[in-house]
């Protein structure tokens, strides 16, 4: 196959995946960069914070992913997804778990990654000293969140502290969930 015909089938090749997006809802012709320190940083408490990477709002995203980075002590409440959600560690040191599977809990280091299945809630903490930071892939154009307590969620997905409830602010993260990402 000459130049000119390689580079004829890598353009049809691109526009069929370019139409595959589109016909899912989803279009993104352009590549998309995203530098860490320009994102906007939510807190989850006193203990942890997300910077939301990928995805928004408004779901023009297949995926959604972000950095958490929690403080030793962090303990996401028990919560789930009705999607895949994939967590990747990027430093320190986490323990995950699924609901009734409390002991046998994950460890996970460095470098490790685990794949949380659809609707099972799980949650984690941060084992030791150090500072745990995680990437979140949440598997899904909207971040959804349901709380195993019953907990609320803000329209981002995120939990609604009662401090925040009580005073009609509606947006205060508190124990929010691990992801979130």
């Amino acid at each position: 196959m000459n130049e000119t015909a390689a580079a004829g089938w890598g353009r049809i090749a691109s526009a069929r995946r370019r139409s595959r997006l589109a016909r899912g809802g989803i279009s993104m012709s352009d590549a998309k960069v995203v530098r860490l320190e320009d994102t906007e940083v939510v807190p989850f408490g006193p203990l942890a914070h997300y910077q939301p990477i990928i995805g928004d709002d408004d779901g023009t995203t297949p995926i959604r992913t972000g950095i958490q980075t929690s403080q030793p002590g962090y303990e996401a409440p028990l919560h789930s997804h009705p999607y895949l959600e994939i967590l990747h560690i990027l430093d320190g040191t986490a323990e995950a778990w699924l609901e009734g599977q409390e002991d046998r809990k994950v460890l996970l280091r460095k470098g490790d990654t685990i794949a949380l299945p659809p609707g099972a809630p799980h949650s984690f903490r941060v084992v030791g000293h150090e500072v745990l930071r995680l990437l979140g892939t949440h598997v899904s154009p909207r971040r959804i969140v349901d709380y195993r307590d019953g907990g609320p969620a803000d329209v981002h997905g995120y939990r609604v502290a009662e401090s925040s409830r009580a005073s009609g602010a509606g947006d205060d993260p508190g124990d929010r969930a691990a992801s979130k990402p």
